[in-house]
């Protein structure tokens, strides 16, 4: 099964520094892509771990003895690669985002551009669904979403104007949605603006931004020192979390200084940001708004 071409594929595995006989996981799976290059790179010693809650990228699991692939969200990291007896490895990469695959296909809801059922989930087994946001949520919890997820500043209107509509029709398809808005939606920016209460909502099914902080408070613990930490995000809500956690071990407090007045991190200076260059962006439009950055556990 095609999902889509690995944004910053080249880049993000050399990041890694992948040792021949190291211990690896690409926590968004996907397709293979990242986890297929990682692959090339070990010997018979070394060994991949994969993550992904989407049944549909299970389909394309590799057969290799070196390789693992665990059906579940990477918030569980931890966890699931204890029940393989691993506490430490070397490396550790992610592919944020919505893969192509899931934009491409109608009924999974994600894209402005089908008259699909608003589903929205990467995991089909979750209860909550876009559809139940749209129709159930208070206006005010609503603008929240819009506002903070979907960084709107009418919010306020269009949580609105979506409780007047349903209260006449429940709102089932993403036309329903777009024809409810569209006293919001300028012509030339009409796709923009979708887009973003698309993300929205998609951020609020999937708590995409709590997954994220439990996934990264896991990996100083989970990084041999000196083991790196390799991460693509497509948004600034995904990026600002990541940089400020490489930078700090930390998302939202006040960061620790040590006795000389440096900051405590668990990590190494992050290394520089990495974009993709125009010919990517040109072969693989989904790459346009990657930012990669990587990082490298400092010596306990």
């Amino acid at each position: 099964m095609e999902y889509h071409n690995p944004v910053l594929l080249k880049q993000s595995v050399d990041g890694l520094e992948i040792a021949p006989d190291g211990v690896y996981v690409d926590v968004t799976f996907g397709g293979g892509g990242h986890s297929k290059e990682i692959l090339k790179r070990l010997d018979k010693g070394g060994h991949l771990f994969a993550f992904d809650q989407d049944e549909e990228a299970i389909q394309n699991t590799i057969d290799d003895e070196r390789f693992d692939l665990i059906s579940g969200n990477f918030k569980y990291i931890k966890r699931f690669l204890r029940i393989h007896g691993v506490t430490k490895v070397n490396g550790i990469l992610a592919d944020l985002g919505v893969s192509s695959h899931q934009f491409d296909v109608a009924e999974r809801g994600f894209s402005t551009r089908f008259d699909a059922l608003l589903d929205m989930r990467m995991d089909s087994k979750s209860e909550l669904t876009a559809h139940q946001i749209v129709n159930s949520y208070s206006e005010a919890k609503l603008q929240d979403i819009l506002f903070n997820y979907g960084e709107l500043r009418n919010s306020k209107g269009i949580a609105k104007a979506i409780v007047n509509a349903r209260s006449e029709n429940k709102i089932n398809t993403s036309f329903e949605l777009k024809e409810a808005l569209k006293n919001f939606l300028p012509q030339h920016r009409e796709h923009k603006v979708m887009a973003q209460i698309f993300q929205a909502f998609r951020i609020e099914v999937n708590q995409e931004l709590e997954a994220l902080k439990e996934f990264l408070l896991q990996t100083p613990d989970l990084l041999l020192d000196g083991g790196k930490l390799s991460v693509i995000s497509y948004h600034s809500l995904e990026d600002r979390l990541v940089k400020r956690f490489f930078k700090f071990g930390l998302f939202e407090e006040e960061p620790v200084k040590d006795f000389y007045g440096n900051f405590r991190s668990p990590f190494n200076k992050p290394e520089k940001l990495i974009v993709p260059l125009p010919e990517e962006i040109k072969r693989n439009n989904r790459a346009r708004s990657a930012k990669l950055r990587i990082v490298a556990k400092a010596n306990d």
